[in-house]
């Protein structure tokens, strides 16, 4: 069994390429993508917005999202000496309390670009900073269930990122629409990391893990997941017509239904194509959330700057 190492000198410190594998920049594509999303729903040029904007798309990936992978691998650091001990943390490329002081240094200064940006951008970072330690660290550890670990990830990673950049770039809160288009990609965000699940359910039976496939079974949980991808999107086809944004609602379905073509191969074997479904239905997903931030910017004028 993988140790992880006791003593490390007190001099020891990681490498450069260590803290960068602890942050996983891979990861922080979905948060930056929502951003992104965010940012072109508001319906605002860039203009003289550029800088909160690219300092928006820095709290929302590197800051938070690599925060919140340092806290995951800090707190997740036993089990990964036994499951992946290739991990910088259980290999020792990270040595001592290295992890858990970058996830501290990560927070604030992740707190204070968000103070930057005002009251509403410092809120919601506040909310994704507290869901982010929530998710992996004791007493709260949401991760352990799939129903509230998801949900909260999906949140944290679609939902936040898209209203802190149409704050950003718009200089005050989004209209009641761009919060609720929002809100309803981050939900159905939960079924998308539900596919993730589907890779290791052997091994979170082994450590009492509550996936959705784990309490659920491999095909409710598909069930579930793919329930959880399409109604959200149904209701944003139906938020994007009642504001007579037909092109948008349009595009959106065109997407829903090809996901609803795949998510019918998917349920024949749930286990054996999740990664097939997470590849193609989770790249669908996101061109939707694209299509309607384009179409809710053709709807939004920028509205003057409070400041």
């Amino acid at each position: 069994m993988a140790q992880i190492p006791s003593h490390v000198p007190a001099a020891s410190y990681p490498s450069p390429a260590a803290v960068v594998q602890l942050l996983k920049p891979i990861t922080w594509f979905p948060p930056m993508w929502a951003f992104a999303c965010g940012a072109i729903a508001s319906g605002a040029g860039i203009g003289d917005r550029w800088f909160p904007i690219a300092l928006g798309v820095l709290l929302a990936g590197p800051l938070l999202c690599g925060m919140s992978q340092a806290v995951n691998d800090w707190f997740d650091r036993h089990v990964d000496a036994i499951n992946e001990p290739h991990r910088v943390i259980p290999s020792g490329r990270m040595p001592g309390q290295w992890g858990l002081a970058i996830a501290l240094i990560m927070s604030v200064l992740s707190m204070l670009v968000a103070a930057f940006l005002g009251p509403l951008v410092f809120t919601a970072a506040l909310v994704g900073l507290a869901l982010a330690w929530g998710y992996s660290a004791p007493p709260f550890r949401f991760k352990q269930n799939g129903w509230i670990g998801n949900g909260v990830v999906g949140l944290s990673y679609e939902t936040l990122p898209w209203i802190t950049a149409a704050t950003a770039a718009l200089g005050h809160a989004p209209s009641t629409r761009t919060l609720l288009i929002a809100l309803l990609y981050g939900i159905g965000a939960h079924g998308i990391l539900t596919l993730n699940d589907f890779k290791s359910i052997k091994g979170d039976q082994q450590m009492g893990v509550d996936t959705l496939p784990v309490l659920h079974g491999a095909l409710n949980a598909a069930r579930i997941a793919c329930l959880v991808m399409a109604v959200p999107q149904a209701c944003v086809i139906l938020l994007l017509a009642q504001a007579g944004l037909e092109t948008g609602a349009i595009l959106v379905g065109v997407v829903l239904a090809l996901q609803l073509l795949c998510m019918i191969r998917f349920l024949r074997d749930p286990e054996g194509r999740a990664v097939w479904y997470s590849a193609v239905g989770v790249g669908l997903y996101v061109t939707g959330m694209m299509a309607a931030a384009v179409a809710l910017g053709s709807l939004t004028p920028p509205a003057p700057s409070l400041g």
